[in-house]
């Protein structure tokens, strides 16, 4: 396994499969990637099938080493910052960062797509509605179904990169001393739709994240490039209100005239895409080791988390760089290199985990509380005078891709504790423009 060419088969041709494939093949390596699924180029589904994409930073980076990061930007809708909508349809705009940070909305389909297509140009192979029955961990062999045929492929290396329930990580969890845990939120999703405006506008900000935060469930719109907003209901599946009470569509209108108002007005078609729409869970997967012999996880087949800080396509992303620089500095000897991406990028799956289901409490709860909105104030005023000091959590994992994800953990509960000091200062709303910005970044420093 030292020395090349050698015939890698990634299972999986989501986001993460695809670019890898990309990274792997312009190294001299032969690549075959099989996924159960349609051919999607021909196959589309229409609409109700996943969440749209937040490409930032990280994603960006490893998009930028296989030349595609400025066709990708060219074909994205920039969003610097959340926009939030009370119940009365009041608008308050909360940018991401400093002037000039952004994150990029794009359509997980049209992404998908195009880099199958770019793997392709060179050179990898993909097979399509192939399901993966058998991974063998000691011969390194698959065996697929296409139709009414099985079919035995063999392999000098397997990657699983087929997602959240990988088939090929099913493979190692019967293997000895694996650990796996997969844990559901109690909230569900389902993707629903604005229409643009008859002149072909926007009907909303189109430069901004919406979200309608509602304390136990939220609505978020992501805009996209035709002027449309792919909208996603985060809701209970039981309990009042939930998924099971919806159960008709006066039910439906009226449940969305009287929570999210504004956002009614403009889903004419809300009743039918509620009742076309998939309703789909929400879960973190976590599990040890990535590896065996030579077979080994990549993406949500090694970390699935939920998208709350629109992270999981820019941390699997991030794993295919970080895969090619270890390449790079290991002269493409896997067997070197297996335990350390596993060593390297375990941790930081786990902190970004854990991030994600934080920061579902803050959009669902707290970006329309008033102590919440002073402290993000304060935040940005510490930022300010001492940039190096003190970076918000929010722009470490999103804008600063050199600091890892379980440092921007670390860091962001050091700065946590210290803000649960700061917001205890007596009329704290009143004053806090004359703190002394300089102790608390200091507290901070202090820390590290």
């Amino acid at each position: 396994m030292k020395k090349k060419p050698i015939h890698i088969t990634i299972v999986g041709a989501g986001l993460v499969g695809s670019l890898l494939s990309i990274y792997l093949r312009k190294r001299g390596y032969e690549i075959s990637v099989y996924d159960r699924r349609f051919d999607m180029r021909s196959n589309m589904l229409g609409g109700g099938r996943s969440i749209n994409m937040a490409l930032s930073n990280r994603g960006l980076r490893a998009l930028e080493e296989v030349g595609l990061a400025s066709h990708l930007k060219g074909n994205a809708v920039p969003m610097n910052g959340r926009m939030i909508h009370d119940t009365q349809g009041n608008l308050t705009f909360q940018p991401y960062g400093k002037q000039g940070q952004f994150i990029n909305s794009i359509s997980r389909s049209d992404l998908n797509m195009f880099l199958i297509n770019e793997a392709e140009k060179l050179g990898v192979n993909f097979f399509f509605e192939h399901k993966c029955l058998e991974v063998n961990l000691e011969k390194t062999e698959l065996k697929f179904q296409n139709f009414a045929d099985t079919i035995s492929h063999q392999a000098d290396l397997i990657i699983g990169a087929d997602g959240a329930f990988s088939s090929v990580r099913g493979a190692l969890q019967v293997s000895d001393r694996f650990e796996y845990t997969q844990t559901y939120i109690e909230h569900g999703y389902k993707e629903l739709r604005i229409p643009s405006a008859e002149d072909g506008t926007f009907q909303m900000e189109k430069e901004a994240l919406h979200i309608w935060p509602r304390e136990s469930y939220m609505l978020i719109a992501l805009p996209n490039s035709d002027a449309t907003f792919t909208c996603t209901l985060f809701f209970p599946f039981e309990g009042n209100p939930s998924f099971q009470k919806l159960s008709s569509p006066e039910k439906i209108r009226t449940f969305f005239e009287s929570s999210f108002p504004d956002a009614a007005k403009l889903m004419p078609t809300i009743a039918e895409d509620f009742r076309d729409n998939p309703t789909s869970s929400l879960v973190t997967i976590r599990c040890f080791p990535w590896f065996k012999n030579r077979t080994m996880l990549i993406g949500d087949a090694a970390h699935g988390i939920v998208p709350f800080f629109g992270q999981g396509m820019n941390s699997g992303f991030e794993d295919c760089r970080i895969l090619n620089d270890l390449l790079n500095n290991h002269e493409d000897n896997w067997e070197a290199i297996l335990p350390i991406f596993q060593q390297l990028r375990k941790p930081n799956a786990d902190a970004i985990a854990q991030l994600a289901l934080d920061n579902f409490v803050e959009m669902r709860d707290l970006v329309g509380d008033p102590d919440f909105l002073l402290q993000k104030k304060i935040e940005a005023r510490l930022h300010e005078l001492h940039p190096e000091k003190w970076i918000p959590l929010y722009s470490m994992v999103t804008f600063h891709d050199t600091l890892s994800y379980a440092e921007a953990l670390r860091i962001g509960q050091q700065q946590k504790e210290i803000m649960e000091k700061v917001m205890r200062t007596p009329s704290i709303e009143k004053v806090w423009a004359s703190l002394d910005f300089n102790e608390i970044a200091n507290q901070l420093t202090s820390q590290r």
